[in-house]
């Protein structure tokens, strides 16, 4: 009797690639459901990704597609003028909350108004991750990092942004959904959600955002078990899981 196979490599991730995120990480995971998604669309020859800087700024080096490099929060701007000179290709940039909610917050907002017909995956650990663990527009209040030793303070920095809502009270998006990579009951939304923004991008429906809640055990200063758990306890109550836009 023939062995089924039940898991193997994604035909599209890199063969022979291991990763090298922290342990813990959910990068890898994200790129496996990107991976997966590009597989059983049969997409992988047409899709080009941006990687920005951040920690996953090496992603070419694992997902067998295209790819550009984009600077420092630029990666919507590069997917637009890249998108508009080959309607034919499908793009998606990948993004940290330090490139996209900060330095590149006028590139993604303008982006989204305008509705290019683009994916953006939106990467939410809550910290600066490649840079030694500052604190990000998306930190939550009271958490620790190597700029606010004594806990994110909103008199001195504001509140958390919370992008998938902010750019949900835009008129023009086509989909915005924020999921989870933090538990394995999570990873079928977090797959689908990557699914439906690239088949709107197919069916050239407009702009789709996909944020995905992710951990950084390295600079929580946690075991990975325990940033899962302190994902789910801490940051979905701030930034709850749901579809924010769809234009079905």
């Amino acid at each position: 009797m023939a062995e089924k196979i039940v898991y193997q490599r994604p035909k599209s991730w890199v063969e022979g690639v291991h990763s090298h995120y922290c342990p813990g990480c959910t990068h890898g995971i994200i790129h496996r459901m990107l991976c997966e998604t590009l597989d059983e669309l049969y997409i992988q020859d047409i899709t080009t990704g941006v990687a920005p800087v951040g920690c996953a700024a090496l992603m070419y080096g694992y997902i067998d597609t295209d790819f550009i490099e984009a600077p420092h929060g630029r990666a919507p701007a590069v997917a637009t003028g890249f998108k508009r000179i080959r309607p034919d290709r499908l793009i998606f940039t990948y993004q940290g909350d330090g490139d996209l909610a900060s330095i590149g917050m006028a590139e993604i907002v303008h982006a989204a108004n305008r509705s290019e017909n683009i994916t953006v995956i939106f990467v939410n650990n809550a910290i600066y991750g490649m840079t030694g663990g500052q604190m990000a527009p998306t930190t939550l209040l009271g958490q620790k990092t190597t700029t606010t030793q004594s806990g994110r303070d909103p008199l001195r920095a504001g509140y958390p942004i919370r992008m998938s809502e902010l750019l949900a009270s835009l008129a023009s998006p086509c989909y915005i959904e924020r999921v989870s990579a933090a538990k394995p009951s999570h990873l079928n939304g977090l797959k689908k959600a990557i699914r439906k923004a690239f088949k709107n991008q197919m069916e050239n429906k407009g702009f789709s955002f996909v944020e995905v809640l992710s951990t950084c055990p390295t600079n929580w200063g946690m075991r990975p078990t325990d940033a899962c758990d302190w994902l789910v306890n801490n940051m979905i109550p701030y930034y709850p899981l749901g579809v924010f836009k769809d234009f079905e």
